[in-house]
């Protein structure tokens, strides 16, 4: 991939990120419902692409915070924000995301979260802390989304499966219900491995539940996956 990749209205570095552009990321920047939304949080903001994503998708009135435990992933965000055309509505803040104390609540909050827990740990510890969440534990994402999010406002992350369901009933305890899911595909012959989720508070099923397909073979992709991604890919 190398260390930049091109977006159809900005640019994104990554050299200095131990997380880098994937799949997980787009797709969660590009499916959340964002509307209505006049303040919203991207939560371990790596490159800045979720934010980014979201600045592109919304109205220029919209403000953006994004947290960064990562003091060279902070830095980097806040280079590839300063480069872009959304620089004045976007603000990175260096710190863990229990240590931030924003002044108002958010209408929308995304996170692409560190999910491995049992699994052995890379050696590099700037990739574990962005791979493992030992340092953002479900418990604490859940806690603290709960106490950020306006009384109306949503809540949208990206999982494998399994964690997902894991997430669900740790998210229920702090009040924050499922009300959109949607499982995605590689393939229309594989099992789903990722699922999109957004939550609201103390919100009523049922969910809305639907599937994405990413590629039809390798390379060839799913109309379903082109709509929803055209407005970023440069060659969508």
């Amino acid at each position: 991939m190398g260390n930049t990749f091109r977006f159809k209205q900005f640019t994104v570095r990554q050299e200095r990120c131990a997380m880098k552009v994937g799949t997980d990321g787009v797709l969660l920047g590009a499916w959340a419902d964002l509307s209505g939304s006049s303040r919203l949080l991207d939560i371990g903001t790596g490159t800045g692409l979720i934010a980014l994503m979201c600045a592109q998708r919304t109205a220029p009135a919209v403000r953006i915070d994004a947290v960064e435990i990562d003091g060279e992933a902070a830095a980097q965000a806040a280079e590839n924000i300063a480069a872009s055309p959304f620089a004045e509505r976007i603000a990175v803040y260096r710190t863990a995301l229990q240590q931030f104390r924003p002044s108002e609540p958010y209408g929308h909050i995304l996170c692409n979260p560190p999910y491995f827990t049992a699994s052995l740990k890379c050696p590099d510890s700037r990739r574990s802390t962005a791979r493992h969440n030992d340092s953002l534990p479900f418990s604490d994402l859940a806690r603290c989304v709960a106490g950020m999010l306006t009384p109306d406002g949503c809540f949208s992350t990206v999982l494998p499966v399994n964690e997902g369901e894991t997430f669900i009933g740790i998210a229920r305890t702090y009040g924050l219900c499922p009300v959109r899911q949607t499982l995605v595909h590689p393939t229309p012959a594989a099992g789903a491995k990722r699922v999109l989720l957004t939550f609201a508070m103390h919100a009523a099923p049922p969910v809305a539940a639907d599937t994405l397909t990413i590629e039809l073979a390798p390379g060839i992709y799913t109309e379903e996956y082109i709509a929803l991604t055209r407005d970023f890919y440069l060659k969508m």
